[in-house]
């Protein structure tokens, strides 16, 4: 029997996202056409980005369709950087954002893009007061919602008011965060009536049950953002092609279910995730819960196992039927320590022993009892496996 404590990387297809998938196909027609069938798919096409919208705090012409988290950071930072006003070429980074942010603004350095780095706290917390040191004359920042590695959530609105007060657009990955905390892109924006303090957010479908390959980026109406794809004129001009009709309705049906149930499963999820926690530290004393203790994500479980490699880890209970993560990047099959860990103080050594367990709509306590069941004896044949390397 298999144990799936990965949630985070992506979570089981969601019924009613399946359901509505399978009826949107039945719809014959391209949603730009003129015609009946067209005009048929149209319409589904922005009931979804409706339903979407609402559930985002936006206007429904604010939310482009997309193929997933990584193309709507990729969209929005290409997109504010080729629209940046004259002579701003800093870009302000924090410490320990996503791969999908840091490989993207690391593009933009030889067009001529610099860095302005924001160090994490060491619970892998954006200090607001040092985010908005980093801002004047930038370009654009960007920071995220919450950690996806350690489940550390971030003061959103304090950033967000910190970039509309310096005049510098902001885009927000909220990846990790979506389904599980509040999200209003209305709200975070404030009273910012010009184009700069929030003006993008990027979530992802398959971490809340629709299929992996539907996302979405909020744009603000009032933003200043060069397209990335071209060819056509779809979505404000922003994302160019032949729109995803029954990706739409099934991530539609996705985040509704995920918003109705976000309170409940979330303290759901809390329980699960702090037994998980308690578990492990009495079956493995010095293992260490990194991020936040208690301002975090309601499924995030990130321990620090001193002197074991987390791969070594991860094979020793995947063979006892548990799925996790080891928290690192994993780029072209190769292994790297956790940047994020080292972000917040750690050594390479450290960023080496994570692993993160992530719950979701169909974890139970079984899921508990198995990592619980298997853990120590995984640590005891791991420890020493970061000597021998």
């Amino acid at each position: 029997m298999r144990f799936y404590l990965d949630h985070a990387a992506t979570t089981p297809l969601r019924p009613q996202a399946r359901e509505a998938w399978l009826a949107a196909t039945e719809i014959v027609g391209n949603a730009s056409s003129t015609h009946g069938a067209g005009q048929d798919a149209r319409r589904l096409l922005e009931e979804s980005r409706e339903q979407i919208a609402g559930i985002l705090g936006c206007d429904p012409i604010e939310v482009v369709l997309t193929s997933g988290g990584t193309e709507s950071i990729n969209t929005a930072l290409h997109g504010l950087w080729a629209s940046r006003a004259p002579g701003a070429d800093s870009i302000v980074l924090p410490d320990g954002e996503h791969h999908a942010t840091m490989d993207t603004v690391a593009a933009l350095v030889p067009e001529g893009a610099v860095i302005r780095p924001v160090a994490l706290s060491g619970t892998g917390r954006i200090d607001p007061v040092a985010f908005r040191m980093a801002l004047p004359g930038a370009a654009f920042a960007t920071a995220l919602a919450a950690n996806n590695e350690v489940g550390t959530l971030n003061d959103t609105g304090a950033l967000s008011q910190a970039a509309a007060d310096e005049g510098v657009p902001l885009h927000v990955d909220a990846v990790a965060a979506l389904g599980h905390v509040p999200l209003s892109f209305r709200a975070l924006r404030g009273d910012a009536a010009d184009g700069t303090g929030l003006v993008a957010l990027s979530v992802a479908g398959h971490k809340i049950g629709a299929p992996v390959g539907v996302g979405a980026l909020v744009v603000a109406r009032t933003a200043r953002l060069s397209a990335l794809m071209h060819g056509g004129a779809q979505q404000r001009g922003l994302r160019a092609g032949t729109q995803d009709v029954p990706g739409a309705a099934a991530f539609a049906a996705a985040i509704a279910a995920a918003e109705a149930e976000r309170e409940s499963e979330g303290h759901r999820l809390s329980i699960l995730r702090d037994r998980l926690i308690n578990g492990i530290r009495s079956a493995v004393p010095a293992a260490r819960l990194l991020g936040d203790p208690t301002d975090r994500l309601p499924g995030n479980a990130h321990f620090l196992f001193p002197g074991a490699v987390g791969e070594s880890l991860l094979f020793l209970l995947d063979v006892a039927g548990v799925a996790a993560s080891t928290g690192s990047a994993c780029q072209a099959g190769v292994a790297e320590p956790s940047h994020v860990v080292i972000a917040m103080g750690g050594s390479e050594r450290d960023a080496r022993s994570v692993l993160r367990f992530t719950f979701g709509r169909t974890s139970t306590d079984d899921d508990v009892d198995a990592v619980l069941a298997a853990i120590a004896d995984a640590y005891a044949r791991a420890s020493g496996s970061l000597d021998a390397r």
